[in-house]
């Protein structure tokens, strides 16, 4: 890399630590491409992404930013994924590293808060926006379904009890 290439490295990283909300480190302890590749899609269709940088360029990038405690992290060859959705690339980490000891979890931050490898692991397990979004759903409509079963079980109650007259009704007709 060139210095205008390491520029606009630092520049685009320093972007990306401003819009996400979720950082983890990693460290590549002899990955394929093929395992690298693999892992890429993984944290895309998860909404995340992953990136090797070298350790002095991402020091730059996060000068100043909220992610300024994992500076520490960055030793030997690591590696970095992101997300917007802070369970994400926590999520999709831990579950690639479970299945591939090449991949050590360092540790990560979210926002200010830095974390160790066991705080992502911990994180990674809570279900993701999405799904929490759509359990605060169900618990908002739940209310009112059952609103809506005890409204209508006393009209079902009575015209069980108008249908049984009736058929006493018919059943004396028939009988006379």
């Amino acid at each position: 890399m060139d210095r205008t290439e390491k520029r606009e490295f630092v520049a685009s990283l320093g972007a990306v630590f401003a819009e996400t909300s979720m950082v983890v480190v990693t460290q590549n302890k002899g990955l394929t491409v093929a395992e690298v590749t693999d892992l890429r899609r993984r944290m895309r269709a998860a909404g995340a992404t992953f990136k090797v940088a070298k350790n002095r360029l991402a020091n730059l990038a996060l000068e100043g930013t909220r992610f300024d405690g994992i500076k520490p992290l960055l030793k030997g060859p690591t590696a970095l994924a992101w997300s917007q959705d802070p369970v994400a690339a926590a999520k999709v980490t831990v579950e690639f590293a479970k299945t591939n000891e090449k991949l050590v979890l360092i540790g990560g931050a979210l926002g200010t808060q830095t974390l160790d490898a066991a705080g992502v692991r911990a994180l990674a397990e809570l279900p993701s926006l999405d799904a929490l979004r759509a359990k605060l759903l169900g618990l908002l409509q739940a209310p009112a379904t059952k609103v809506a079963g005890v409204l209508q079980a006393p009209a079902g109650q009575l015209a069980r009890v108008f249908g049984a007259y009736a058929k006493r009704d018919e059943a004396e007709a028939e009988a006379a």
